[in-house]
């Protein structure tokens, strides 16, 4: 038994032994460093002030010894200016970047090249932690801060602020016609001070985006959880979240004081449950099917829970929009609002000239009503209309 306990012993020891860390202060000290790494490394960045880095950590950790990035103080190594290339892509497995803040950096377009602060593309296993993104400004429309893309699968971003930034998307999860991200986590973060676009059509200023085409690939599954995270005084545009994918979760969300609200644009299956929304303009937004609305506490606005005509119905039919169908609304908690659930909004919608019929060969006139939903079990107070259909 001793000669057991003392040859593990040895092996833990020798394993721990073998873990570095790093010290960088530039670009190309971290490039020169990022070869070597095994898992277990750390790399600390000195505090200070950069700008117009590259950088591409492919490296592979495990989860028991994941390769930490992180700031030498959290808050103190400070990424600001132009940028036309991604800060940090990570493309590895079981990575962490931490402690990083993004200030006052301009998302430009240079050489067919667009700024990104961090992509997550085709990893797996990472994680983006304790970052903060405050004052940041994208010059190209609909362009995200940070993004999760490829075929990767169960990253994370948690714990991270975003404040103060303007004309873009702050968080966004990539679906194209090949890729999915499969299991993203996005838990614990805070959105806060996100004033209106200035893009004409008023479209690119969502904090949360999770797929961007619902009319032919809203279909496809994220299974993304985004739970637990804060949105305060987020104007950017009519949605705060935009949910264009289908079967992802939205729980225990906190929102208050928001123009703007949680939107199923596109996708089916996913569940909305435990929010709590307080003040501003809008609450639950839904077109699609088999959504479940549940145990939500809604106060303080117009029109609480909005189910949508569409333009066509149901998984296989295409449409710009499609009705809210065969979704339950159950156990909601309802205060002073006009209208509680307003079941049939935008009717005889006419589109007409608003998209592109031959990209998205869909009907213009938003005239099918939501059909099959289940509502029950919800609770209200001081509301003067706790039902309407239209």
């Amino acid at each position: 038994m001793k000669i057991s306990f003392y040859l593990i012993l040895l092996v833990i020891l020798t394993n721990s032994a073998f873990a570095t860390t790093y010290n960088v202060s530039t670009e190309q000290q971290i490039k020169a460093v990022i070869p070597k790494l095994i898992p277990g490394d750390q790399v600390i960045i000195a505090s200070g002030d950069y700008n117009n880095w590259s950088v591409e950590i492919a490296n592979k950790g495990t989860k028991a010894k994941p390769i930490i990035f992180k700031a030498a103080a959290d808050g103190d190594v400070i990424f600001s200016g132009n940028t036309s290339e991604t800060i940090f892509k990570i493309t590895g497995t079981y990575i962490t970047l931490s402690g990083i803040t993004f200030k006052a950096c301009t998302l430009i377009k240079s050489a067919n090249k667009t700024g990104i602060l961090i992509d997550m593309s085709n990893s797996s296993h990472c994680v983006i932690t304790k970052c903060v993104f405050k004052n940041n400004t994208a010059k190209i429309q609909y362009s995200p801060l940070v993004v999760i893309s490829g075929n990767g699968s169960h990253n994370k971003v948690d714990d991270c602020l975003f404040d103060g930034n303007v004309d873009s998307q702050d968080l966004q999860v990539k679906i194209t016609k090949d890729t999915a991200p499969q299991f993203t986590l996005i838990t614990n973060n805070a959105f806060s001070s996100k004033i209106k676009v200035s893009w004409k059509n008023g479209n690119g200023g969502e904090c949360i985006q999770i797929g961007q085409d619902p009319i032919l690939l809203g279909n496809k599954e994220a299974n993304t959880i985004v739970s637990g995270n804060k949105f305060y005084k987020c104007d950017g545009e009519n949605e705060i979240i935009s949910n264009k994918s289908s079967k992802n979760q939205y729980l225990k969300n906190y929102f208050t004081e928001n123009d703007g609200e949680l939107v199923m644009r596109g996708g089916h299956d996913c569940i909305i449950d435990g929010n709590i929304f307080k003040g501003g303009t809008g609450g639950i937004r839904v077109n699609g099917t088999g959504h479940l609305i549940t145990n939500n506490k809604i106060d303080g606005i117009k029109t609480a829970i909005r189910l949508m005509y569409g333009m066509a119905k149901g998984k296989t039919e295409t449409g710009f929009y499609i009705a809210a169908s065969n979704c339950t609304v159950s156990n909601n908690k309802i205060t002073n609002a006009v209208t509680g659930i307003l079941v049939g909004d935008s009717k005889n919608e006419d589109w007409t000239g608003k998209f592109d019929t031959v990209r998205y060969p869909s009907p213009v006139m938003q005239n099918i009503a939501p059909f099959d939903n289940k509502i029950d079990g919800n609770s209200f107070k001081n509301v003067k209309a706790t039902e309407v259909i239209q």
